[in-house]
């Protein structure tokens, strides 16, 4: 991937890593810090919050024509699973909590297909999913920080 990549301006690189699926800020985020390039960091964050819009709104497309035994069917199916417990409990707290945790599964994209999938309107799940978006930002952010200090100690 990183070939692709390789003649494109250091900003869209960083865009089209981080709107990459499973990846997204947790891979975009480190590389930035990596390749001395924290300028593009607010671009990564919004580019992650921004992934909310043409989620949400072509998935109702999406799941119409996609078959229940595909792979992709399953992984919807799965981010509302992981996500309804939370936003039974705690509602839209939950929906940004379910994104706030920088695991695979749990970003922007999983964050918005479980608020689709569970009805809910779609401005309470854009503040939930940019409030979370943006603390799993933060969370990442600096443990990049930290990794790179440790690592250049050596």
């Amino acid at each position: 991937m990183l070939e692709l990549l390789a003649g494109l301006p250091p900003y869209v690189k960083y865009v089209v890593v981080s709107m990459v699926p499973w990846i997204e800020l947790r891979g975009a985020i480190p590389w930035a810090i990596q390749q001395a390039d924290r300028a593009y960091l607010p671009l990564i964050l919004i580019a992650n919050i921004l992934l909310f819009f043409p989620t949400y709104f072509i998935l109702s497309w999406v799941y119409r024509h996609i078959p229940e035994d595909s792979w992709l069917h399953r992984k919807l199916e799965k981010a509302r699973a992981k996500a309804h417990p939370l936003t039974d409990k705690y509602g839209l707290l939950g929906l940004t909590l379910f994104v706030a945790v920088p695991l695979p599964g749990t970003g922007a994209y999983a964050g918005t297909a479980a608020a689709w999938l569970l009805g809910i309107e779609w401005r309470r799940a854009f503040v939930g999913v940019a409030i979370g978006v943006t603390i799993a930002f933060g969370v990442v952010w600096g443990l990049s920080e930290a990794v790179t200090r440790g690592l250049s100690l050596f």
